[in-house]
């Protein structure tokens, strides 16, 4: 493998030249920087990016910790802050853990040897709070919590106010039967959205109707399924996310049950497949434009940034084709 140094000797100039020529860390006389391209074109000379972040301090890396990359959700943020990492000179590693903890200790173990900025982390496991707490690089965690002591920055959005304004809207949307579908339990998310349909109801002085569900399209088909037959009366459906709540679509309208005449439902997340199916999913949006983007704008500019903290985002209400809406 070709050296520094290599290149420097074929092109007649310094290791230094190189490097700066490399690095752009100052100016070379056009004729001597010719000659070093031409050289590390000729040569395929790569340079070393770890000797160079670790020189620099930065890997101009960011990494990317998901569940799952078959949740649509999870994709679009991505995709956010992805493109807020390109428009920053900045590159995004990502690592598709399958909600498997040693996998999330095996990814953040990798990123903090590439000497990675910072790390964008998702997880179920609440258990890899210690193994964050070891870390030397900044961590931000989206969309749920793993601690209350407020040692690293959080961003999400209002799950808890999201639960609320589902379960309001399928009430003033004249449902008098609701089953909440909640997904797991063990997830700040899910339990927040639950706790927000659960007061609505002791405030109505109706009662629970709760089953579970992981934030799952397949085993959301079976869950419905039980649903209906453990609740025939129901006439409206919180889902715990869009997927599940297009799960419960798919058996309603295998059923011939007419939605929304027969039964109103609502999903979590706005993700691009609830505005493409037909009817259209009515939701509670996450801003995932906003979250995606703050979280990568406290790694890129973590030199700006004060004290950690959590951001909260407002939940918003999507009334689409899926209930009847207000007033109806």
């Amino acid at each position: 493998m070709t050296s520094i140094r290599e290149v420097a000797k074929l092109a007649g100039v310094s290791p230094a030249t190189v490097s700066r020529v490399i690095n752009g860390t100052a100016k070379v006389d056009d004729e001597k920087k010719e000659r070093v391209l031409q050289v590390i074109s000729e040569t395929g000379f790569v340079p070393n990016e770890v000797a160079r972040s670790l020189f620099k301090k930065s890997a101009k890396t960011i990494g990317l910790i998901i569940p799952s990359i078959e949740n649509p959700f999870f994709t679009q943020l991505a995709g956010v802050i992805d493109r807020v990492a390109d428009a920053n000179g900045f590159r995004v590693i990502l690592c598709n853990t399958a909600d498997d903890f040693e996998k999330e200790k095996s990814a953040l173990q990798m990123l903090a040897a590439m000497n990675a900025d910072g790390i964008i982390l998702t997880t179920n496991n609440m258990e890899i709070q210690s193994f964050v707490d070891e870390l030397s690089i900044p961590v931000v965690v989206t969309d749920r919590l793993i601690s209350n002591q407020g040692i690293h920055n959080y961003v999400h959005c209002d799950h808890y106010g999201g639960g609320r304004l589902a379960m309001e809207h399928l009430i003033e949307s004249g449902c008098k039967n609701v089953v909440c579908i909640q997904g797991p339990q063990n997830v700040s998310s899910a339990r927040a959205r639950y706790e927000g349909y659960r007061d609505v109801c002791k405030e109505q002085g109706i009662v629970e109707q709760v089953v579970n569900c992981d934030y799952d399209f397949h085993e959301g088909l079976a869950i419905s399924e039980q649903l209906l037959e453990k609740y025939p009366q129901v006439d409206g459906i919180l889902a715990c996310n869009d997927m599940v709540a297009i799960s419960i679509y798919k058996v309603l309208h295998k059923r011939k049950i007419a939605v929304p005449e027969q039964i109103q439902v609502i999903g979590f997340d706005d993700i691009m497949l609830s505005s493409l199916m037909t009817p259209e999913l009515t939701t509670i949006a996450q801003p995932i434009e906003e979250i995606g983007r703050k979280a990568a704008e406290l790694i890129i500019h973590r030199e700006e940034q004060g004290e950690e903290r959590e951001y909260v985002f407002p939940a918003k209400l999507v009334v689409r084709e899926t209930t009847k809406g207000k007033g109806c």
